[in-house]
């Protein structure tokens, strides 16, 4: 499969560069670098004895690519698009968007942009965390066990029949043992290489946490929501013949992002725990969205709490994207803003009776590095903090970097937001990998199934079968629907179900019973996506124009 062929480790200290070309371990006065390779796990530690700040640490790899292979690297976070490639693609960064544009939708903070190269060069591309290379049904599997200590960046060089992992630790301070590289390899069918991977990462979903049917409001109303709208959309979707276990009140509910016990109370006069009572009483769970780590700049906490917000090695403001009124990160780290989310939190899970917390924005907690601290460290944080407090509750995680949620929330985004449209304008498909998209949510869908059930529940974001607000195609629609039923643990619609006339009735009741069925294998091929899976002893397959 692969056979190492050189691990690079570069450190400063007392200002000086050291450099270190080895395949086995080696040691000096300042550092001993541990190379351990056993039962497919490649593992690279740092000792060091004194303080010194690490540069780079990667290994690399001989592996003979060869047609007709398919190449699938994990994107930095949930909405990041995510396929099986050729051999001869290419992944495109921003570099090519004019930079007052890039500035002003801050396109830059939504992903790896900051950080990792893109390159123009047929064959040349990059993931994390984890990845494979996939001839018919064996996979050449490898993955990062130490995505804790800081993100693996994976990267593949077709024309010189080379992989990299390098970990994302540029300038990070250490003084003692540093976990640099953890790299599982394994050739396999699908099952064999995935069950292995979460298997020594030690993550099993909760068997009290299972998968979910229900209703959002964003894809049919985004802001524009109120008590009296979501009451009618609680009647149009109780009493139907598949029982929804949620009802989850998305963005709009709140004042501005940040002020999160400030409810608007013209929309919701009666507050959050009376509709949350609503929804318990029609026997459903009560989902609510917030985005814990941002505030936007129309908040009264950005106005009054710039002692919350995240600083960059500049000591300059983070801005985390271009939503709402513009948004900001907060530093994880500020106690007064912990004590904030903790007291947050008790209130919306015990005094309103929220179950189910839609946790979004979520890479926005480790933008920045930290002198002793890698974005994986961060983020790692961040989660345990967020799982600390949030106790009573199940997570629904979105917009955040996948590794970094393994194990960590019950449900989890894997792709972007669907539109009402399939595909975009054509000048929004030059923007970010990170932009709104149905066909990318879809196909993210499709080429992390492998997560659901293992990592987490997977969320490949909604549903829509009904014909106004719209302009999906029977045929789109179909699509959006039967792939996240087959690939997903949650299936969420925006739509009034109570509106359906008897024939999408029936497209709901095809879809409901794609639930129970098994993957056999999915593929893109041209413009077509093949899916092959069984339901019981029956064979089926089916062909999507995406």
């Amino acid at each position: 499969m692969l056979k190492l062929k050189n691990i690079s480790f570069a450190y400063m200290e007392n200002d000086e560069l050291f450099h270190v070309n080895t395949v086995r371990s080696v040691s000096n006065d300042r550092m001993k670098l541990e190379i351990n390779s056993e039962e497919n796990i490649l593992t690279v530690n740092v000792n060091t004895s004194n303080e010194l700040r690490i540069q780079h640490i990667s290994a690399v790899f001989e592996y003979p690519f060869s047609t007709p292979e398919k190449i699938f690297l994990n994107g930095y976070q949930s909405w990041t698009d995510s396929i099986e490639h050729e051999l001869e693609d290419t992944m495109k960064g921003i570099d090519h968007i004019p930079e007052i544009v890039k500035d002003k939708y801050a396109f830059s903070q939504y992903g790896d942009y900051n950080f990792a190269n893109y390159s123009s060069y047929p064959g040349n591309m990059h993931g994390w965390t984890y990845g494979y290379v996939r001839y018919t049904n064996e996979f050449d599997f490898f993955g990062s066990l130490a995505e804790k200590t800081g993100f693996t960046q994976i990267i593949v060089s077709v024309e010189t029949n080379e992989i990299y992992f390098i970990k994302d630790c540029e300038d990070l301070t250490v003084n003692g043992n540093y976990c640099g590289l953890k790299i599982f390899m394994r050739t396999g069918d699908e099952d064999t290489v995935f069950d292995k991977y979460f298997e020594l990462l030690n993550i099993k979903p909760s068997p009290d946490v299972k998968p979910i049917y229900g209703y959002t409001s964003w894809y049919r109303h985004y802001q524009k929501i109120s008590e009296k709208l979501l009451l009618e959309e609680l009647d149009g979707i109780t009493d139907q013949r598949y029982k929804a276990d949620v009802f989850q009140i998305d963005d709009g509910w709140q004042t501005a992002v940040g002020d999160w016990l400030s409810v608007d109370k013209e929309k919701f006069p009666n507050g959050m725990k009376s509709i949350a009572d609503f929804i318990k009483d029609r026997d459903m769970m009560a989902g609510l969205w917030l985005a814990p780590f941002v505030c936007e700049t129309d908040s009264v906490i950005f106005r009054t709490k710039e002692h919350w917000l995240l600083k960059d090695e500049s000591f300059q403001y983070v801005k985390a994207g271009s939503n709402w009124s513009g948004f900001y990160a907060l530093d994880i780290y500020n106690e007064e803003f912990r004590e904030y989310l903790r007291g947050l939190f008790d209130t919306v899970i015990n005094e309103w009776g929220f179950k189910l917390l839609k946790l979004d924005f979520l890479y926005a907690a480790c933008i920045c590095p930290r002198e002793f601290k890698t974005r994986g460290q961060v983020m790692a944080d961040a989660m345990s903090f967020l799982r600390e407090i949030t106790k009573g509750a199940l997570i629904l995680g979105c917009g955040v970097q996948l590794g970094s949620a393994f194990g960590m929330v019950d449900y989890c985004r894997i792709g972007c937001d669907v539109s009402l449209d399939w595909n975009d304008k054509p000048h929004m498909r030059l923007m970010h990998r990170e932009r709104i998209s149905t066909k990318n949510s879809v196909l993210n869908s499709v080429f992390r199934r492998q997560l659901n059930g293992r990592a987490f529940y997977n969320d490949p974001d909604v549903f829509i079968l009904r014909d106004e607000d719209t302009t999906l195609t029977h045929a789109q629609k179909q699509c959006l629907s039967e792939v996240n039923a087959m690939m997903g643990g949650v299936l969420f619609t925006s739509d009034n179900v109570s509106e359906y006339d008897e024939t999408t009735q029936k497209i709901l009741s095809k879809v409901m019973a794609l639930r129970n069925c098994k993957v056999i294998s999915a593929e893109l091929i041209g413009e077509f996506l093949i899916v092959k899976f069984s339901i019981g002893d029956r064979k089926f397959l089916r062909k999507y124009k995406v």
